[in-house]
């Protein structure tokens, strides 16, 4: 047995006895984190361009809707769309500009999003801010047992880790890819870990109908809802990416005929890397962002007039001497920018993302993930994908910068929480008291609030160089480590009503018994 898996094996075991045992099960002490509450911008947003360069940017992406067209490979969704004013011809698809402007008015700005633990529900839009954690990567990594192939055991305790960290607030997809679970039942078997690890909203990939419709099925078990409140509730998420440049492939259009009719949401999101996938110019690149965003938006409201929706920015460029993409550079921080001006000029909710090209837990992967979350944040993202624990550019889901990545969104949502001036807080009678060349440390004003009145850091066990050296000198890959084992420790499955609960394994049983769905490998 490989040293990665006897530590998956040891964490396992550990938990185990943790549930039994109705705490831990081995001693750890609990993590101190900020209160699991969802951020509220108290803030405008940035405007790095006026009203007019906004206008110009809509104008031209309108301009190659009309002209030029998006190849829609789904022969339903060609259907829809002509049926609702779009020229189809062969696989294009042409966008007249009024067609936008009317689907694009239907489009709700802000809306609830519901989690099987109503306590966990979201809003989505207007002045709220969620954080999702990393999604989609196909490896993982852990100072425990290094980097490997995404697996079912990471997947269940990476979802466990996002589940007990207050900051992260729903899960993005499948933390890690588990791919000794074959394609065929892949998304039964991570979607009831998903559902019985947690209970914060969850996310199903558009990768074909019935796995669109099996996901919503096991949500709506869980929820223990009807068919009829669930499509009064939005429940679930699926990101659409736009296949850049300029097509909308058969599996994403399938997805949003599924859910966009049940009413579900749907985040159109273009994959555009400046210089491969899109124009160089950072403007061209917004101008195709724009395009294929507008066009699937649209998209999702022919389905169904109303239906929640939101705009995705994932503009950046790439490293022309490797062909890589590149994130948290300059461009990727503006292209965040004028992306939340695009999504308000549309009145419809905004996503962006943390992401980071660093391969170690190192300052390259800190300050790009500051560097983009700096650009969601002030952008006005009311939703940030990958905020927790995305690494090598999206290719590892790591433990460590999961925990980091956590600490710096609790310092981004006492960021957004406006500042007290009430009575009290102004402490001019504190003052005072205090006088001049006195301190604060020992008064009743202090006193009452110095637990609350900043936010302290799940890192900062060691507050100066003596304490730091005698607790020998850890590293920051060494101390995340230990805080993933104490979080994991506090682990508890959250309470599923046991018929629900029998309901939800009745179902992937049939399913998997089923064969789940086709594929070709």
């Amino acid at each position: 047995m490989t040293d990665a898996a006897k530590t998956r094996r040891r964490r396992g075991a550990r938990r185990r006895e943790g549930r039994a045992g109705g705490g831990n099960g081995y001693g750890l002490t609990p993590v101190e984190q900020p209160p699991a509450t969802q951020p509220k911008r108290s803030m405008a947003p940035a405007e790095l361009l006026s009203a007019d360069q906004i206008e110009a940017l809509h104008q031209a992406s309108v301009t190659v809707l009309r002209n030029t067209g998006m190849d829609v490979l789904n022969a339903q969704a060609r259907r829809l769309l002509a049926a609702a004013g779009a020229t189809v011809s062969g696989e294009r698809v042409r966008f007249d500009p009024e067609m936008i402007d009317d689907y694009m008015a239907s489009a709700p700005p802000e809306f609830a999003l519901h989690a099987r633990n109503p306590e966990r529900s979201l809003r989505i839009g207007g002045p709220w801010v969620a954080f999702s954690a990393v999604a989609s990567a196909p490896n993982v990594s852990d100072v425990a047992g290094g980097r490997r192939t995404g697996n079912r055991v990471d997947h269940a305790n990476l979802v466990r880790l996002a589940q007990v960290l207050n900051t992260v607030h729903l899960l993005g997809g499948y933390p890690v890819e588990p791919t000794d679970i074959h394609a065929s039942v892949r998304h039964l078997h991570a979607t009831h870990d998903q559902l019985v690890l947690s209970d914060k909203p969850i996310h199903a990939y558009s990768l074909g109908a019935q796995r669109n419709r099996d996901c919503l099925e096991m949500v709506r078990i869980a929820r223990g809802v009807s068919h009829e409140q669930l499509e009064a509730e939005p429940s679930i998420i699926s990101i659409i990416n736009t296949s850049s440049p300029l097509r909308l492939d058969d599996p994403m259009a399938q997805g949003i005929i599924e859910y966009s009719s049940r009413n579900q949401l749907i985040v159109v999101t273009p994959f555009t890397l400046a210089g491969a996938m899109a124009p160089v110019t950072l403007a061209g690149a917004l101008v195709q962002q724009n395009a294929e965003a507008l066009a699937g938006i649209v998209f999702t409201q022919v389905v169904r007039r109303g239906a929640p929706v939101m705009y995705g920015g994932f503009t950046s460029n790439v490293d022309m001497k490797s062909g890589s993409p590149a994130f948290g550079t300059p461009e990727y921080l503006k292209a965040a920018i004028v992306g939340g001006q695009l999504a308000r000029r549309y009145s419809v909710p905004y996503r962006s993302s943390n992401v980071n090209a660093g391969n170690a837990l190192d300052a390259q992967s800190a300050y790009e993930s500051v560097f983009s979350l700096w650009g969601a944040i002030t952008g006005g993202a009311n939703l940030v994908k990958h905020a927790a624990g995305w690494m090598e550019g999206g290719l590892v889901a790591s433990y460590e910068k999961m925990v980091l990545d956590a600490d710096l969104l609790g310092m981004v949502s006492e960021f957004l929480r406006p500042i007290d001036l009430d009575p009290e807080a102004l402490a001019v009678a504190a003052i005072d008291e205090v006088g001049p060349g006195g301190h604060f440390f020992g008064i009743e004003h202090t006193q009452d609030r110095f637990r609350t009145a900043f936010f302290h850091p799940m890192l900062s066990d060691w507050r100066n160089h003596e304490s730091w050296v005698e607790a020998g000198s850890p590293t920051t890959d060494k101390k995340m480590s230990e805080l993933v084992e104490r979080l994991l420790a506090e682990h508890v499955d959250p309470p599923m009503d046991p018929d629900r609960r029998a309901e939800l394994d009745e179902f992937v049983a049939r399913r998997v018994a089923e064969g789940g769905v086709a594929t070709d490998y």
